[in-house]
């Protein structure tokens, strides 16, 4: 069970680094749905792997765009925190969440993931030298609109997408 454990970790991993790499990067703000795979590492294989999942997702995409810097561990918080919480919730019920606790868990994760980009926005134009009020909070609404179209797709792909991934896990039900 453990090969294919790490296995389906490494294909989430791969596919968030894939998801990261298409994004739409407008400077202020990302359209992309990278974190998709980390809430499901999350609520289908617990809170560590959903880390493992975040964080090794976007450090390579970090790395592929940006290269290594001071603030790419900031830059993966917001992301192992996303597999954090969705992983505890997750496990907290046994990993059989209904659909409005799922939905209370994409929101909660979002909102955690929404807070630490905005921080990891303000701390790394503070490191680098290009902050602007307009550019760090200016940009506020776009991200809250595309967090709200985010969580609202994923609340209605979440339960189809888990019933795939419970029988490649072998679980009875998502």
């Amino acid at each position: 069970m453990k090969t294919k454990r790490i296995a389906i970790v490494g294909i989430l991993s791969a596919l968030y680094i894939a998801l990261g790499c298409i994004a739409i990067d407008l400077g202020m703000a990302k359209i992309s749905i990278e974190e998709l795979p980390v809430i499901i590492a999350g609520l289908v294989l617990g809170p560590i792997d959903g880390m493992i999942v975040g964080g090794l997702g976007t450090f390579v995409c970090q790395v592929i765009r940006y290269g290594f810097s001071a603030t790419t561990v900031l830059w993966m918080l917001p992301y192992i925190a996303c597999g954090l919480i969705c992983g505890l919730f997750a496990k907290k019920n046994n990993y059989y969440n209904t659909g409005k606790q799922l939905w209370v868990i994409i929101i909660i994760a979002g909102l955690a993931t929404f807070a630490l980009n905005t921080l990891a926005i303000y701390v790394d134009s503070k490191v680098y030298g290009y902050y602007s009020p307009a550019y760090v909070w200016g940009a506020l609404g776009v991200r809250l609109a595309v967090l709200g179209i985010k969580t609202v797709m994923f609340g209605f792909l979440i339960m189809p997408i888990l019933k795939a991934v419970a029988k490649i896990t072998g679980r009875k039900k998502p």
